[in-house]
């Protein structure tokens, strides 16, 4: 069993990148199944799954949400292959999944040069995110907001330790920290859109990656009525799940075949330019693929 520390041992976030952006390569190469995710109980348990076809390799990652509870997740992923089995925290890799996505996404469509951010939300998928982003643009400047301004602080604390050279600032409010920014990463839990269309430059990328429920929205539908590009991890899973792309579809405002999967894109990548959004719900192939380097970390190949 590899516990939170031996996951962030084994798996640097660089390589997280890496071995993501590959997965969503091979998943657009139409070599995973990946089953829809099971959600019971008023999705306070989740089941996700992916097998990768050429290796034979599965990974099957449950996890319990309570909010309230600390920590609010628990769960543990297994990896199997036809040596065995590595079993790990499945929070830890959820985090580290999902983190390292956003910087697939930043790769792909925020301009090289971007150094600015804007990290909306400081639950335990937010560091990550800037993790993420900073491995992959030279970051130099983040700006957090929070609904706590404690546990806003205390983030904002944590990420001027782990990146000196980053200078961090808390914003009063959304609009404020999405103001002047290149990059924007949202992590929340919100029934609501964060921040306005307008608060936004005019060229800017947005990561979303908080809701995983047709009830929740953090994005404006403006934004994906009138973004550039908008790129999704898989079409299928946002239309059930993501509540602001569902809602921009009921509405009018997002015609569904606009919507890039993310594999599609590395393949072919999209011209960008003014704003670009991505929205993830989180798929089970970035978990096995932080699975994958955990197996290797622990000389258990395919």
């Amino acid at each position: 069993m590899l516990d939170a520390d031996d996951v962030r041992r084994a798996v640097p976030m660089t390589a997280a990148v890496e071995a993501v952006r590959e997965a969503f390569r091979e998943l657009a190469a139409g070599r995973f199944e990946v089953p829809q995710r099971l959600s019971f109980a008023g999705s306070t348990t989740l089941v996700m799954t992916a097998c990768h076809t050429p290796s034979s390799t599965t990974v099957v990652k449950t996890l319990n949400l309570a909010p309230g509870r600390t920590p609010m997740i628990l769960g543990t992923l297994v990896w199997n292959t036809a040596a065995g089995q590595v079993v790990a925290d499945a929070v830890e890799v959820t985090a580290l999944r999902t983190g390292a996505v956003s910087g697939v996404a930043t790769d792909l469509l925020a301009p090289p040069s971007a150094s600015r951010l804007a990290l909306l939300g400081t639950g335990a998928q937010a560091a990550d995110q800037v993790r993420a982003v900073a491995a992959v643009r030279p970051l130099r400047h983040v700006s957090v907001f929070g609904r706590s301004s404690v546990r806003a602080q205390g983030l904002a604390d944590r990420l001027s330790a782990e990146f000196p050279e980053v200078t961090v600032r808390l914003a009063r409010h959304a609009s404020a920290a999405v103001a002047d920014v290149d990059v924007v990463c949202c992590a929340t839990s919100s029934d609501t859109p964060l921040f306005g269309v307008d608060d936004l430059p005019e060229r800017v990328h947005v990561n979303a990656i908080g809701s995983y429920l047709p009830s929740m929205r953090e994005l404006p539908p403006e934004l994906l009525a009138t973004a550039g590009c908008v790129v999704v991890d898989q079409v299928g899973a946002v239309l059930e799940e993501a509540g602001e792309v569902i809602h921009a579809v009921d509405a009018g405002l997002l015609d569904p075949g606009k919507l890039i999967e993310l594999g599609t894109a590395l393949r072919r990548p999209p011209v960008v330019g003014g704003r670009t959004v991505f929205k993830s719900v989180g798929l089970a192939v970035q978990d096995w693929a932080i699975a994958r380097l955990l197996g290797e970390a622990t000389g258990m190949r395919p």
